[in-house]
């Protein structure tokens, strides 16, 4: 984890170390590995400020997506940030459709380190891949935008609030061949999944979807300015999930997402995930303080009520005591 601004107060989240050019792994069937594509564009990107936001209805079914954070009429919001032509745009998730094709099809492997997926290796579920699938939509995150770089206090939090749609979906992350996966969002649970993202990172991350259909994700988008103000907004993502299922569908679907009442508060950092923690911001060190303080005060409480009995005692002796010279 890099040095940055001062840590913020601790929250039992998810982290997303930042990535740079590191080479990340696809989910595949374990009987059958492949190498993997090298990312393209790189993980090293960077946004110009003047990126416009397009109008108008859009289906992306490959090439490189984000999400992220953007100030649209100096309003804080969460976009889709669409690089799959030659100049990238920003599109509103209202009015756009990440359609997952049979490309993605794949086997689960079978692996008890799969189970989090809730489905029986050697079944097909789509697979939005951590690399890239020439074939397939890239979908990623990014914090990069200049404007929200020069305004957020060391990061953001992507929050997965819920999902509507005819399966599951998943989304984890696994650094290199041996590597253990590590689960960022599952729709199965009922509370609210903060995830905390770094200033400038930009990641991509394997998308699980169950069953062929439509979509509808919501997130939240959180953060701490520079300026002590909190900002936070709610977006749904659509998608079209399958050869079969209809874009209009996914447009016109209705977002009744129930959202979890125990939303992330914003701006708060968790430790890095699968890192040792740096700073005293971090849910391990603080739940840590936190006995230290218990156990503390119920030790200085035994002693006081030990001194306590024991000058009892003693002018309990002293008086028995001058009783018996009496």
């Amino acid at each position: 984890m890099t040095a940055g601004r001062a840590l913020g107060r601790a929250r039992m989240t998810t982290a997303i170390p930042r990535c740079a050019a590191a080479v990340l792994v696809v989910l595949l069937a374990a009987a059958s590995p492949a190498p993997a594509a090298e990312p393209s564009p790189g993980l090293g990107q960077t946004i110009a400020p003047d990126q416009p936001v397009a109008t108008g209805r859009a289906t992306l079914v490959t090439g490189h997506v984000d999400i992220g954070p953007r100030y649209v009429d100096d309003q804080w919001t969460l976009l889709i940030h669409d690089g799959t032509q030659a100049q990238p745009v920003w599109r509103n998730p209202d009015d756009t459709v990440l359609r997952v094709s049979d490309a993605a099809l794949q086997e689960v492997p079978d692996d008890p380190a799969y189970a989090f997926l809730g489905v029986d290796g050697g079944e097909r579920v789509y697979v939005v891949p951590q690399v890239q699938k020439p074939d397939v939509v890239w979908i990623g995150w990014n914090t990069q935008d200049p404007r929200v770089m020069q305004t957020i206090d060391r990061g953001a939090t992507l929050t997965l609030l819920g999902v509507r749609g005819p399966g599951t979906v998943t989304t984890f992350i696994q650094s290199g061949n041996f590597s253990a996966p590590q689960v960022l969002w599952r729709s199965p649970e009922p509370a609210a999944q903060p995830m905390w993202v770094e200033v400038n990172t930009h990641t991509h991350a394997n998308w699980v979807f169950s069953e062929p259909g439509v979509y509808l994700v919501a997130v939240q988008v959180s953060a701490d300015l520079i300026t002590g103000e909190k900002v936070s907004a709610t977006r749904t993502l659509r998608f079209a999930v399958g050869d079969a299922t209809s874009t209009d569908e996914a447009l016109a679907a209705t977002a009744d997402i129930a959202v979890p009442a125990a939303q992330a508060s914003p701006g708060e950092a968790p430790t890095q995930a699968g890192e040792a923690s740096d700073g005293p911001g971090t849910p391990l060190l603080a739940a840590l303080v936190g006995i230290a303080v218990v156990l503390a005060i119920a030790l200085v409480t035994v002693l006081l009520r030990g001194a306590r009995a024991k000058r009892r005692a003693e002018r309990e002796h002293v008086a028995s005591a001058a009783g018996g010279q009496s």
